[in-house]
């Protein structure tokens, strides 16, 4: 057995050759040494500097005119020194004698120093990988992300069967066509139609360039990207399972697609740099996707059913990183671009697919070939109809964050059921197939689930059945969706009455607690959104927030909407009425599911937006001049949404506490305090403790910064 000596100088993993450690440092160090003739750009291997070499063949024959006087630096002969260790900046006396390094500022405003290129080691390559990686395309990936080549099979993969290899990604070329004879472009000269299309197309690079710049300058290495996609994988999708990781291919995604998953799972890293360059990646991703959307909607995968599947579950990705981001910048484009999702679903006809069939389910006698194949049928078809579900469940937080409407109306949402997590999450085609034949096969669509909830008592309603986690979600945000028109004090024709909605509430409420189907931390997590929900049909929690921080002066960057004179609200009259007991009954409910939460769930997407408004809600509260309050110390959620509404005939009593419950909502219990069954909070001390899980959440989702300092604000107020 061959002796492993040779250690890395960063992890300490061994090798037998030279060149394998040596090609495994590159991995830490981000070194090229292979340099183009042409224009002096740097890459780490051989075959990708033959690749480039191409394009400059290709370029002299497209543009046989004398190029631009104006040079553009190219982003991959920037390098970021602290991409480099201690000892190969110290390689030669020339790297001593640098004095300072010109920097090229990109379009985010990051200052990027140019390396020379003579300070770079030279370091033999070698073809064979022998290092570990949980992902080990991720090595191919880190280096084509600075290699925009059209003939890259990574830029579209090679299972696109509907649009040519060639095209690429990050491919700003101009078609032919665009300049036809019927254009009025053709009146102008041939030779300056041609420069000054290729000066757009110089324009257009340039963005590329400027962020691909702040890639380098990011130290982002190929270790990096695997670690992310693992954490994507690990972390993330376990609470918003869209992809499906026991089918999944690294080579057969596009680059947007797999840049935005790594965005996210940069989220769970440790090192504070990885923020930063988790918003490399996305913003690198953001420049393809709206620059080349039309390529990928022309995408269509080896098993999927139409085109454009990658591009929505891209667009999907992209706005859950965006919209919870610590960058304002990256949130605001994130609400700007938010209904795309949608408008790409139906350019590519996404709805109209027919779902999987059971009938086309394999037997477990057949063959592996057969199984294997039926597999990634379902799978593609499954993930086409997550990722659309997935743009519902989104567009709900954008939209309540932001102040606005949602996008489309919810309640007409005609897609079917998701399949059970049991059966996406199995690992085999044999695991996959036992789970599917325990399905239920009701065929049941969104629209019809969310009608039923509004169905007069007594009538059956679709919550009797054991949905999915993931399908509750949905069905919850149908409800939300609602909340915007019924905020007008004028009655609108076909949006549901505050005591219909509390009816609709209350059967998912049952149908949540009674579902076997889904584990105890997915329980926690939905009765934290149902709580949130709940607490805005009280009163729009952004609305408060708007409203403290105009009447204080208090600045923030959390809640969308003008914050004017016209959204204040009577904050000591609200507190007392039933709907404002109501809220603090569901803010203080909130609070304990986030710490009851394992940690490895925490990690839900809307857990920032729901602990803020529980904050809201207390701040208000406090201001008001109610610090302290007795509450029921087990309160009946029935009970709650029923209360004051008697006559409508809400719900029959559901535990020994109703009584309770129902005096503390008509106002009754404020001088009880020696009962048993009531107990005392102090939302000032609430309120300071929530700091620390702001600061934990933060770690993940970064608008928890933005909702911090708006807290610490708050409570210098109530002292």
């Amino acid at each position: 057995m061959t002796l492993r000596t040779m250690a890395c100088r960063f992890c300490q993993k061994t090798f037998s050759k030279g060149e394998h450690l040596r090609r495994h440092e590159r991995s830490h160090t981000g070194v090229r040494p292979y340099k183009c003739k042409e224009c002096q750009r740097l890459f780490a291997r051989q075959d990708s500097l033959a690749r480039h070499e191409k394009l400059h063949v290709k370029d002299a024959n497209d543009y046989p005119s004398p190029p631009s006087t104006h040079t553009i630096q190219s982003p991959s002969s920037t390098l970021s020194t602290s991409t480099l260790p201690n000892e190969l900046q110290d390689t030669s006396d020339h790297t001593s004698q640098v004095q300072s390094t010109p920097s090229q500022v990109s379009m985010f405003g990051d200052h990027t120093p140019i390396m020379p290129t003579s300070t770079l080691p030279h370091m033999p390559l070698s073809a064979d990988l022998d290092f570990d990686l949980m992902w080990p395309d991720s090595e191919d990936l880190f280096e084509t992300l600075m290699d925009p080549d059209p003939t890259n099979p990574w830029q579209i993969p090679y299972s696109n069967t509907n649009s040519s290899p060639a095209q690429s990604v990050f491919n700003f070329g101009t078609p032919a066509s665009i300049i036809d004879k019927a254009s009025p472009m053709s009146a102008v000269g041939s030779g300056e139609s041609h420069r000054a299309v290729h000066n757009v197309s110089e324009m257009v690079t340039n963005l590329s360039s400027s962020v691909t710049a702040a890639i380098e300058a990011s130290s982002i290495t190929s270790v990096f990207l695997d670690e992310c996609l693992h954490m994507f994988f690990i972390r993330f999708m376990p609470t918003f399972p869209v992809l499906h990781r026991a089918t999944f291919v690294f080579k057969e995604c596009t680059q947007p697609l797999l840049l935005n998953a790594m965005a996210i799972g940069s989220l769970y890293l440790g090192p504070k740099d990885s923020v930063a360059k988790g918003e490399a990646l996305w913003r690198l991703a953001h420049v393809a996707l709206t620059t080349s959307w039309e390529i990928l909607m022309t995408h269509r995968g080896s098993y999927d059913s139409c085109q454009g599947i990658q591009l929505v579950t891209t667009a999907l990705l992209a706005q859950i990183y965006g919209a919870l981001s610590k960058n304002r910048a990256i949130r605001t484009t994130s609400q700007a671009f938010h209904a795309l999702g949608f408008f790409w679903a139906r350019q590519c006809a996404l709805s109209d697919s027919q779902p999987y069939s059971l009938a086309n389910l394999p037997s477990l006698d057949a063959s592996v070939e057969e199984k294997d194949h039926a597999w990634r049928v379902w799978a593609a078809k499954e993930i086409q109809q997550r990722a659309l579900l997935g743009h519902y469940v989104v567009d709900g937080l954008i939209s309540r964050m932001s102040g606005e409407t949602p996008s489309v109306r919810h309640a007409a949402n005609q897609l079917g059921l998701p399949s059970s997590e049991a059966a996406f999450e199995a690992r085999t085609a044999d695991q996959w197939i036992a789970h599917m034949r325990c399905q239920e096969t009701t065929p049941l669509s969104f629209r019809k689930i969310i009608t039923s909830l509004f169905s007069p008592l007594g009538q059956f309603h679709t919550m009797n059945h054991d949905f999915s986690a993931f399908a509750i979600r949905v069905i919850l945000e149908g409800l939300q969706s609602f909340l915007s028109d019924g905020e007008s004090e004028d009655t609108l024709i076909g949006v549901p009455t505050k005591v219909e909605l509390r009816r609709a509430f209350l059967k998912v409420y049952q149908g949540i607690k009674s579902n076997i189907s889904i584990s105890e931390p997915e329980r926690l997590e939905l009765f934290l959104r149902w709580h949130t929900i709940c607490l805005d049909v009280c009163k729009d929690s952004s609305i408060l927030c708007r409203s403290v921080c105009c009447r204080y002066g208090v600045s923030q960057h959390v809640c969308g909407g003008v914050e004017s004179s016209t959204v204040e609200v009577d904050l000591v009259s609200w507190i007392n009425t039933e709907d404002g007991r109501r809220a603090l009954l569901h803010a203080i409910a909130i609070q304990e599911i986030i710490e009851q939460l394992p940690r490895g769930r925490a990690h839900v997407i809307h857990i920032p937006g729901s602990l803020f408004a529980s904050a809201t809600v207390y701040c208000v509260f406090s201001i008001a001049g109610q610090t302290m309050v007795n509450i029921p110390s087990s309160v009946d959620w029935p009970s709650v949404l029923s209360s004051g509404y008697e006559s409508c005939e809400a719900v029959p009593a559901a535990s020994s506490n109703i009584a309770e419950t129902r005096k503390y909502i008509r106002g009754e219990y404020a001088v009880i305090l020696e009962s048993q069954l009531a107990e005392s909070k102090n939302l000032l001390y609430e309120l300071n403790s929530m700091q620390k899980l702001f600061r934990c959440l933060s770690s993940q989702w970064g608008i928890s910064y933005d909702m911090e300092p708006v807290i610490d604000q708050w409570i210098a107020l109530c002292h």
